[in-house]
């Protein structure tokens, strides 16, 4: 692994936090992170709700299967699109949650993404939880926080699954 990616490579799924919260600069610091990710044509059809409150995180963690991390984590930051402002909502927001993840192992928080774009049995209740505006769009859920458990950085590289020139 060329070591200049390492950040890329040490992202990894944390499931297990300390519940110490992430500072305040801290979660300005990944929001920024997000809004800098490309965007069809500069469109930026993003909205991110970062959420702190202990019971709104209970509430999301009962919500999303697998989301019980969310309390302990500290932080969840639920990525939203506006379809209004761009068809392309789904990758500017997928990028967008790419350089949270990869902004939270930067600052040595470890992370987790919940997917929730086309589910509506997660969509809904965080809909309700957080007050979203009806046609905003639900895309992630990312649970960050001080990581209780270590990974080792890895690539997922697989040969066979890259092409070059065609197929």
């Amino acid at each position: 692994m060329d070591e200049r990616l390492q950040i890329i490579f040490s992202r990894r799924s944390i499931r297990a936090y300390t519940g110490e919260p992430v500072s305040e600069a801290d979660i300005t610091n990944l929001l920024q992170a997000g809004m800098a990710a490309p965007s069809a044509m500069n469109r930026q059809p993003w909205h991110l709700v970062a959420v702190t409150d202990k019971e709104a995180l209970q509430a999301l963690a009962d919500a999303i299967s697998r989301g019980g991390t969310l309390p302990d984590a500290g932080l969840a930051i639920v990525v939203c699109g506006d379809p209004s402002v761009s068809d392309f909502w789904p990758s500017d927001c997928g990028a967008a949650s790419e350089n949270i993840l990869v902004a939270a192992a930067g600052l040595g928080l470890g992370s987790l993404w919940m997917g929730c774009q086309g589910r509506a049995d997660r969509e809904v209740p965080i809909r309700q939880i957080l007050d979203i505006p009806d046609g905003i769009k639900v895309m992630s859920v990312l649970a960050i926080g001080h990581p209780a458990e270590g990974k080792e950085a890895r690539t997922q590289y697989d040969a066979a699954k890259a092409h070059r020139n065609q197929w």
